[in-house]
């Protein structure tokens, strides 16, 4: 990789709660505030949003704005693929976490011929669809789709056929069909989920390192043992929610904030760790909500993981 690209997308159609399309402006006020001229010094591009569809009646109650979320994720696709193509490393700061649908289908498609690893960070396992959610927001599907799974086995909606054909086109953003095996999927942090969830991660057998185990056992044993179970990966792609942090801790700011998270340094940590293994292409954060927040304590917190991240992609990927 010869440069760092910032992609911003302020979207937040996927969320339940508006106002994480101000995260992108929160960090940047975080950076400002510190005197920092981060966003000064890489390239960045701003992606069009559809956040005008807010003020759409909901049609898909199972999936609300569904077809705004999928123009969103396939801009976003195209974007970060172009950019890997480019020998970019694109960091994307996106609103709501429905994005990551986009960014980790543009990563496949630029490497689709390589086996693609996904290390998700986050409070929710994010693996509900249509046929199981019991909100409707698709920011809590983004992994089903790339994982291209209904959950049939534990469905409590009876979808409509509308809502159905748009959900198979969300699973072929990029690619046609999956992006990654449930082999290749690691969480850390998830505490927040749903029958359904939990009913797939079960019989998926999906890790999910929560802080638990990482404090009891030694985060470095399991970070050793993530990166073991990633070794046939020839790619990672890297997906932090900022509701893995605590919010007792650190910040509610967030739209669904969850207690007993990750302090900021185990997560630079996870993070960095991944990526000095030289395979990450692509770095996302997401769902800062300042609406929610109290002196920005949540954008301060991501720019810190932010900051301590970039660091490591420029020495890992900028001297190839």
């Amino acid at each position: 990789m010869k440069e760092i690209k910032l992609v911003k997308n302020r979207s937040d159609i996927g969320a339940g709660t508006r106002g994480a399309d101000l995260g992108v402006d929160a960090i940047e006020i975080a950076a400002i505030n510190q005197n920092d001229n981060y966003f000064n010094s890489y390239s960045f591009e701003d992606l069009e949003t559809e956040n005008e569809s807010i003020y759409n009646k909901v049609k898909n109650s199972f999936a609300k704005r569904i077809g705004s979320v999928f123009t969103v994720c396939d801009r976003l696709s195209h974007r970060v693929t172009d950019l890997i193509n480019q020998d970019i490393y694109p960091i994307v700061i996106s609103g709501d976490h429905s994005s990551a649908l986009g960014t980790l289908s543009g990563v496949k498609a630029a490497k689709s011929d390589q086996k693609m690893g996904v290390v998700w960070i986050d409070a929710h396992a994010d693996l509900h669809s249509p046929y199981t959610s019991p909100s409707g927001n698709v920011h809590g599907m983004p992994l089903a789709a790339g994982l291209s799974v209904d959950n049939k086995a534990y469905q409590v909606n009876e979808v409509p056929d509308e809502t159905a054909l748009m959900w198979d086109r969300l699973k072929n953003i990029g690619i046609p069909g999956k992006k990654l095996d449930f082999s290749n999927l690691i969480y850390f942090g998830v505490r927040d989920t749903e029958a359904p969830e939990d009913g797939c991660m079960s019989d998926e057998n999906i890790k999910n390192y929560t802080v638990e185990e990482i404090r009891f056992r030694g985060i470095e044993k399991c970070l050793q043992e993530a990166l073991l179970k990633l070794e046939n990966c020839d790619v990672i792609y890297i997906s932090f929610d900022v509701d893995s942090l605590d919010c007792d801790r650190i910040s509610k700011g967030t739209g669904t904030p969850v207690p007993r998270g990750f302090d900021i340094d185990e997560v630079i940590q996870i993070i960095n760790t991944l990526i000095r293994t030289g395979k990450t292409a692509c770095f996302e954060v997401v769902e800062v909500n300042p609406t929610l927040d109290n002196e920005n304590r949540m954008a301060i917190a991501a720019f810190e993981v932010l900051k301590a991240v970039t660091l490591v992609i420029e020495e890992v990927h900028l001297s190839k």
